[in-house]
């Protein structure tokens, strides 16, 4: 009866552990990390479009602030469709919203970060709640090989030069 026991318990204990490496994504740059979030299939779509999935794959780090979903739906579909007309704006407004370095959640200031678009941002932690400039981060720390990704509720626009 014992033997029964230790035997189950090992059966659980392996099927367990395997059931953990079947479900856990292998380490992957940004680019294909932030490809299986569903919440930022819009932001995914625009960096193809904009020509950046190289930028995102290469060796970082780097800390993408991306937009959700939700927060595209919030941009007025008129300026969504110039952006997607002119590819150099796009690219301009979704480097926005990257900065060099690896920055997590818990690890953000109040202070400003240089983006790779060339503006800055300012950022802000208080307690769990981390903002970029109005933004605020819904989901933080989305982790890959070459940096970390945040999830914004906003559309970030840089300022007009």
């Amino acid at each position: 009866m014992q033997t029964q026991i230790v035997r189950l318990f090992s059966t659980l204990v392996l099927a367990a552990g395997l059931g953990a490496c079947a479900t856990a994504p292998a380490p992957a740059p940004l680019t294909e990390t932030l490809a299986r979030a569903p919440q930022l299939s819009t932001f995914n779509r625009l960096v193809a479009e904009a020509g950046m999935a190289d930028e995102l794959r290469a060796a970082g780090p780097l800390t993408v602030f991306a937009p959700s979903d939700e927060a595209f739906k919030a941009v007025p579909a008129k300026t969504l469709e110039a952006l997607v007309a002119d590819k150099a704006q796009l690219k301009s407004v979704l480097s926005y919203h990257v900065v060099a370095g690896k920055l997590s959640a818990a690890e953000v200031r109040n202070s400003n970060q240089k983006t790779l678009q060339g503006g800055t941002i300012a950022l802000a932690r208080a307690g769990d709640f981390v903002t970029v400039e109005e933004a605020m981060v819904q989901q933080a720390d989305i982790t890959a090989t070459n940096g970390v990704a945040h999830v914004l509720d906003r559309v970030l626009m840089p300022p007009k030069k």
